[in-house]
Formats: structure tokens, C-alpha cells, sequence
């Protein structure tokens, strides 16, 4: 079973890269994705071409309720896609989005008889988002584990890297330049580099430029 891995993948750059590490680190790799009506349908696209790619099965979950039940920018063309000023969240934060795809990835994970859970949540880079911090994964681990009395671990490989340190794994990973091409980070639904203007790819964008300070080189 601990041979065995789940990915919660959305064919961004982090949860690319982490099921990358997770083809390094286990015998079975499995991908789950969801499918909440998000604002573009592109990013269920670029997972199942970022999933053939790497020969895993995908598992697509019809989460439509969720979009129902939490109008923001992710799910909704009228609301404007702005970053959080300290005080309000930013209005991509989708509420209880990764409590329910960790719920829903450990209960596809039971039935695949899979004890590992992977996701791209980074404490560190998390703008603001409460769902993405190391204390919520922990609690809902404990809480999982208790609920299906099942075993889960859920592993978190970028929890405490900047977007530079996230860049660098990539890299020795061998597939910097995959991320950077076809990963969908973008809240425009631009692939790649994206709109260079939403706070998505700022971050992104950022966390490239300090990398290749550190490589020496410039990247456009």
C-alpha cells in the first residue's frame, strides 16, 4: 500500500511537479482531478494531455456543487479576479475547495486500496488561502484517518517552498522546461507563461525570474 500514491492534479505548475516527484518516489502513480465548473475548461484539457503524457490513469469527479455553492472568481465571469489586500481573502479563494478534493481523493484513494495522498498546497506561497496551510492538512489527516479508519498520509512536498524554491525542484526533477511550457497556472486560462498579469502568473513569474537569477541566465 505505501508503494502506492494518489495525486490531486489540476495540470498547474505545482501540482505538475509534484506528480513528478511522485513518479520518482513510489511504484504507482494514480491522478485525481476535478471538475467544479471552473471558470476554464481549458485546465481539465491540459491535465488529461499532462496525464497521457506521463501514462497515468486520471480520474475526472464531477464536484459541480461546489461551483453552486461558492461564487469567486474561479467560478463565476462577472467577478473580478483580484488579489487579497491583508484583510479579505483574494477573490480566487474558493471555499472549501481542498477540503473536499482531499475528502474525495481519500475516498477514491480507499477503494484503490492507496494510503498516500500527494497535493501542491504551499504554506509559503499561499496567498492568503487558509486551506493551503500545514496546520489545516494535518488536522483533516488526523480527521480522514479517523473517518474511514483508514491509514491516509497526505504529503505535501511544496509545503515550505517559495515559487523560486518550487522552480528549482523542477528543474531536478528534469522537467523545468515541461512545467514551463505546458502547465496551466494562469487564472485567464492562458497556458504557459500565461497573462503575465493576473496574480497567478506574478507569482509564477516571480518565482522564475529569482530562480534564473540564481542560474545566472534570463528567462523570458
Amino acid at each position: 500500500m505505501n508503494k502506492k500514491a494518489l495525486v490531486v492534479f489540476s495540470g498547474g505548475q505545482d501540482s505538475t511537479t509534484c506528480l513528478i516527484w511522485a513518479l520518482k518516489n513510489y511504484e504507482e502513480v494514480q491522478v485525481v482531478t476535478f471538475n467544479y465548473n471552473q471558470r476554464h475548461a481549458a485546465e481539465i484539457e491540459v491535465a488529461k494531455e499532462i496525464a497521457k503524457k506521463f501514462n497515468v490513469k486520471q480520474h475526472i469527479l464531477d464536484l459541480g456543487l461546489l461551483n453552486q455553492l461558492a461564487p469567486n472568481a474561479l467560478t463565476r465571469d462577472d467577478i473580478e479576479i483580484a488579489a487579497g489586500d491583508g484583510e479579505e481573502l483574494p477573490s480566487t479563494f474558493v471555499d472549501g475547495r481542498n477540503l473536499l478534493f482531499l475528502s474525495f481523493a481519500a475516498i477514491l484513494a480507499k477503494q484503490l486500496q492507496f494510503a498516500n495522498i500527494i497535493t501542491g498546497v504551499c504554506q509559503t506561497d499561499f496567498s492568503g488561502y487558509p486551506d493551503c496551510r500545514d496546520v489545516f492538512v494535518k488536522s483533516l489527516n488526523v480527521t480522514l484517518n479517523l473517518s474511514m479508519d483508514y491509514e491516509f498520509v497526505i504529503h505535501t512536498p511544496l509545503m515550505w517552498l517559495d515559487k523560486k524554491e518550487t522552480w528549482k525542484l523542477a528543474d531536478e526533477l528534469g522537467y523545468f522546461e515541461y512545467i514551463r511550457e505546458h502547465t496551466l497556472t494562469c487564472y485567464n486560462g492562458i497556458i504557459g507563461s500565461g497573462c503575465g498579469t493576473c496574480p497567478a502568473c506574478l507569482l509564477r513569474q516571480r518565482g522564475l525570474d529569482q530562480y534564473a537569477a540564481e542560474r545566472n541566465e534570463v528567462v523570458s
